[in-house]
């Protein structure tokens, strides 16, 4: 008897918990429709950090070119006091930097925004040439006296 008793308990607890659980194909689509609403919603966001993001970069790195434009009209104004052959090499040096940092700056200008994934491919790319140029412009100030 105790058994039965346990068996029809088992079974009306199984029972009552499948109905329980199953949902009406419209609360379905409900909670589908929330789902979609929640991922559009994290899109737009991430999208709106990924465009913020694109901003400060092009900010930050546009602070660095200009302060290598200004580093060679300081060059140039120190060159002017160098003996003639050396000012014909620091003029030569001096315009293949400027040439590189406008063809930076064109660069920069030029990207387009076409995701995330060539965002951070274009962003280490530049940020490796930018290095470069920074190193290029210390290289320049240094004499190499033996």
């Amino acid at each position: 008897m105790k058994k039965s008793i346990l068996a029809l308990a088992v079974f009306t607890f199984i029972a009552s918990t499948a109905i329980l659980s199953c949902n009406s194909p419209a609360e379905k689509v409900e909670n589908a429709q929330t789902d979609v609403v929640d991922a559009n919603k994290d899109l737009e966001k991430a999208n709106e950090d990924y465009l913020v993001e694109v901003e400060a970069y092009k900010k930050e790195t546009a602070d660095k070119i200009a302060a290598n434009e200004q580093s060679i009209k300081e060059f140039n104004a120190r060159v002017a006091t160098e003996k003639k052959e050396a000012r014909v090499a620091y003029q030569q040096k001096i315009a293949e930097l400027e040439q590189k940092n406008t063809d930076m700056k064109k660069k920069l200008d030029d990207y387009k925004q076409d995701g995330k994934e060539n965002w951070e491919k274009f962003k280490t790319e530049f940020n490796h040439d930018m290095d470069e140029l920074g190193k290029a412009f210390k290289d320049l100030t240094v004499k190499n006296v033996k």
